[in-house]
Formats: C-alpha cells, sequence, structure tokens
C-alpha cells in the first residue's frame, strides 16, 4: 500500500512524463511544419495591394522593392527598420529602380519581434486601404510570421505567403530545430 506521499509523487511523476510527451510532440509537429513549407514565390506570380517585409535576413528588403518596382504590388512596408535607418541606407541601390516613389514606401521603426511586425504593420496597412498583402520573408521563417500575422489581421485582408531563400535552400536542422522552439513558444500566446 502507497502512502500519501508516494502517491503524490507517482502522481506527479507521470503528469510530468505526460507533461513531457505532449510539449515533444508539438516541438515536433512545429518543426515538420516549418520543414515542408514550400517555395511559391518561385514558381507562382502573386499581386497584392501591398507587401510586408519583415526585416532580419537576406535578401528580404531586396524582394520587397523588386515587387514594388515589377508593379506587383502598390505600397511597400518595410518592418522592424532600425531607428534612424534612412531609405537610401536600407536599399543602396535605390536608384537603379528606375521610377519608384518614395512615397509608397512606409518604413516601420518599432517593431523588433515577429509579434511586433504583426500589431505595428496592422495600422499601416489598414492606412494604406490594403485589401490583401504579400508577407514577405525567409522560407525559414514564414511558418511564425504567417501564423502571427493570421491572428493579428483581420479576416477581411487576405495573406499570401511570399517565402524567399535566406541562406540555403535547405536549411539545417539546428536552424529548423531553434525555429520551431521559437514557432512553439510563440503558440502558446501569439497564435
Amino acid at each position: 500500500m502507497l502512502t500519501a506521499k508516494a502517491l503524490v509523487r507517482t502522481r506527479t511523476f507521470w503528469i510530468l512524463i505526460v507533461l513531457g510527451a505532449l510539449i515533444i510532440q508539438r516541438f515536433f509537429h512545429e518543426y515538420h511544419q516549418i520543414e515542408k513549407e514550400p517555395m511559391i514565390s518561385w514558381t507562382k506570380s502573386q499581386n497584392a495591394d501591398c507587401a510586408v517585409v519583415l526585416t532580419g535576413g537576406a535578401g528580404r528588403v531586396r524582394e520587397g522593392f523588386d515587387l514594388l518596382a515589377n508593379q506587383n504590388v502598390k505600397k511597400l512596408v518595410i518592418s522592424g527598420v532600425y531607428s534612424n535607418a534612412r531609405m537610401r541606407e536600407i536599399m543602396p541601390v535605390w536608384p537603379f529602380y528606375g521610377n519608384l516613389n518614395e512615397n509608397d514606401v512606409v518604413l516601420d521603426r518599432r517593431s523588433e519581434t515577429t509579434f511586433g511586425n504583426a500589431q505595428q504593420s496592422l495600422p499601416i496597412v489598414e492606412a494604406l486601404k490594403c485589401r490583401d498583402i504579400l508577407l514577405v520573408t525567409s522560407r525559414l521563417h514564414m511558418y511564425r510570421s504567417y501564423k502571427t500575422f493570421r491572428a493579428a489581421f483581420p479576416e477581411n485582408i487576405f495573406i499570401q505567403k511570399h517565402p524567399i531563400v535566406g541562406g540555403r535552400y535547405e536549411p539545417s536542422v539546428v536552424e529548423i530545430s531553434f525555429e520551431a522552439l521559437k514557432s512553439f513558444f510563440y503558440s502558446l500566446w501569439a497564435y
């Protein structure tokens, strides 16, 4: 016969085992969702009222300017820009883009996280009267970004994924694992 203390320890042990299994299962779910994110921006021409570019990785800002220059979008929101950055510092090859209008580019200087990108971009997107957006970030970051934006934005604003390769086409197990860990924690409170 178990004592009361032993019974509590046994129950606590099994609760921790079940909780640990659920956490591991959720982590691997996030891992697989990130791993299978398709590169649709390479195979599908996309158009929208606006593009929202999340800074923090190679090629993202350039992709946003390419979308604007090619008239795939009418307005470009660059979210997470350093507070003192100027347009020409962000995009030094601006003169090579021809007739782009600086009024078509909005810099969000307040965001520091993916959650902040979504929260700070929403009022800008609404002020620009964007009915749909292209969400531009790396393929690795797209799953978490899309889920965060979808949770923050109203349903009437259509969000299209526009992933880019921000390094190697196939991220390493370590890179995916780190992103899966971030996504796991975001899933607890952001989406």
